[in-house]
């Protein structure tokens, strides 16, 4: 037999009894699997810091002085783009925190003050037009909420069972920390990997012309460009689509009159990130703190936002984002789905790439087995992905000499 097929059958074999052994200590294998992947979550999460930040970084060194043969200009444009990418994203997360939490504590503070009176005129209300059911009257009229006392039970509730609290609070702590930890080396570890990327890529790409053959780092750097192109494409996309729709829920809010303008605004921006439930959700939580000014203005504003979700979807996300990302809108839906259900919101946000670039990988394999087989796809394909657009080598001008 040739060497490759002898390569095959071991890995074949290897394989098989992995799958067996895994199979026969399942629960040992998992155990081990957490604990691993507990370890590698500062990496993991640096990785996934750096290919965010460095989408930021690329548009700074692209405007930074970028006709400049300076010395100085060129070793100090990744630390300076590095640092402005890190700057502005605090001073986002800032904003929004200063816009979104002060709207909310006053929504709920209103909501606090309201509620006591309000459940007052429902119950004079209900009892008005049941004059002709005295019975229900009489029950009713029974049913009263002392506030006073709900909040000394709410009290006596917190200061009872004071060694459960320190240890929930010691557990929270716990957790906080480690989060904290994790989120201090990744950011490091990402920083690492930003100021160095262009070492790293040329190492790996050496360490994949030693161990692969060529056309299996054909087929990897086709692998490697889709997904890249697909995830780069969404987060800049779905950022650039938040802040339109956000901008165009705070201009509509003050166009009607409503209520924490501002703080809808940033809400329905922000959670946009999430494709198809994201922009619902901020609606869903705008709507119920406006619902504390009045019930009217809350139903003009989820019936504004209904009309605008629809312009957006229609109009907005396929300019916006256009074929790139590539994914029909029922593999969308099944994306967040399943995202969401294995990994929460962390999910919905990377389902939606990842399964583009498999659906991606998938039709590409699929055009070449049928020119192979010498068969013409359809030309009418509306949901047929857009392939990785390929960088034109200019050739280098050959100066002439004079003699």
């Amino acid at each position: 037999m040739e060497k490759r097929e002898i390569k095959r059958y071991i890995f074949i074999a290897f394989l098989a009894v992995a799958v067996c052994v895994i199979s026969q200590n399942f629960a040992v294998f998992v155990s081990f699997l957490s604990v691993v992947l507990g370890a590698l979550k500062p990496l993991i999460m640096g990785l996934m810091i750096a290919y965010i930040f460095n989408i930021i970084m690329n548009f700074f060194e692209k405007h930074y002085f970028p006709k400049s043969s300076s010395k100085l200009v060129k070793k100090s444009r990744r630390p300076v783009c590095l640092a402005a990418s890190f700057a502005i994203t605090i001073a986002i997360i800032i904003l929004i925190m200063y816009i979104v939490v002060p709207e909310i504590a006053s929504a709920f503070g209103v909501l606090y003050d309201e509620i006591p009176p309000a459940f007052t005129k429902s119950k004079d209300f209900i009892l008005g037009k049941l004059k002709e059911y005295p019975e229900i009257q009489e029950q009713i009229s029974t049913v009263e909420f002392d506030w006073a006392n709900i909040a000394e039970k709410a009290s006596k509730l917190l200061t009872s069972g004071v060694a459960g609290i320190l240890s929930s609070a010691v557990g929270i702590i716990g957790g906080l920390t480690s989060a904290v930890t994790n989120l201090v080396l990744g950011l490091i570890f990402a920083v690492y990997l930003l100021l160095r990327k262009d070492k790293l890529i040329k190492d790996s790409g050496r360490l994949r012309k030693l161990w692969f053959s060529d056309d299996t780092n054909r087929k990897l750097g086709r692998v490697l460009n889709t997904a890249n192109e697909t995830f780069r494409s969404f987060f800049i996309g779905q950022f650039v689509e938040a802040i339109i729709l956000g901008t165009l829920c705070f201009i509509g809010m003050k166009i009607l009159k409503l209520p924490y303008a501002a703080m809808s605004g940033t809400l329905v921006g922000v959670t946009a990130f999430i494709p198809i439930v994201g922009a619902f959700l901020g609606a869903g939580i705008s709507a119920f703190i406006i619902l504390t000014e009045s019930p009217m203005q809350a139903l003009i504003f989820i019936i504004f936002l209904l009309i605008l979700q629809q312009f957006e979807g229609n109009i907005i996300y396929p300019k916006v984002v256009g074929g790139t990302v590539g994914l029909p809108s029922i593999w969308t839906l099944a994306a967040v789905t399943v995202g969401g259900g294995l990994f929460g919101v962390f999910g919905m946000i990377l389902g939606v790439p990842l399964a583009a670039t498999l659906y991606k990988l998938a039709f590409f394999k699929l055009e070449e087995k049928e020119s192979e087989l010498g068969i013409t796809p359809p030309d009418d394909d509306e949901e047929k992905p857009q392939k990785p657009a390929k960088k034109s080598k200019k050739p280098a001008k050959a100066s002439a000499k004079k003699k």
